[in-house]
């Protein structure tokens, strides 16, 4: 596991979009999450967080939408791709990353509470010495990409339980 900061323009560029896709869902109600999908520094999947709007659903995170939208044909250089999203990634999505073996993840605020950087250190036997694991690049937008995980955060906590959404 490579946990740095080093970040090109185009890395700028495809986060920056993430962010764009975030506030865009959290203007219809949804947690501000935006993600990217490139390959060859091109973007080839996007999406934003749809878990509570128009309906929930829970798998519905933002990784994993855009990386339902990457082309089957594509799949063989998945360690070729890098998955840009404006926060940390969650278990959930730190999991399919590792399991369809992308080769970078790109984030711009880390999420303590849930975000998958916890895992990294003791995964399966199969990962012993980085094999397949991505390289980790975050948090790199924090002054963008914080308040952002915190609103989300906010409304989180404000969905009850046993609500309509639960």
């Amino acid at each position: 596991m490579q946990n740095s900061i080093e970040i090109s323009t185009d890395d700028l560029v495809h986060l920056r979009r993430a962010i764009e896709l975030a506030l865009e869902t959290e203007a219809l109600g949804n947690f501000a999450v935006g993600s990217v999908i490139t390959l060859g520094g091109q973007p080839i999947a996007e999406a934003a967080n749809s878990m509570l709007v128009p309906e929930y659903n829970p798998i519905w995170h933002a990784e994993m939408t855009a990386l339902s939208k990457v082309p089957v044909e594509l799949w063989p250089r998945s360690r070729e791709m890098t998955c840009y999203s404006s926060l940390e990634p969650c278990i959930m999505c730190t999991g399919t990353l590792l399991m369809h073996g992308f080769g970078r993840v790109v984030f711009g605020s880390d999420d303590p509470d849930v975000g998958g950087t916890a895992i990294l250190s003791s995964l399966p036997r199969y990962y012993d010495g980085g094999c397949g694991v991505p390289e980790w690049v975050g948090p790199c937008l924090p002054e963008e990409c914080d308040p952002l995980r915190d609103r989300l955060h906010a409304l989180f906590a404000k969905l009850p339980v046993g609500s309509d959404h639960f």
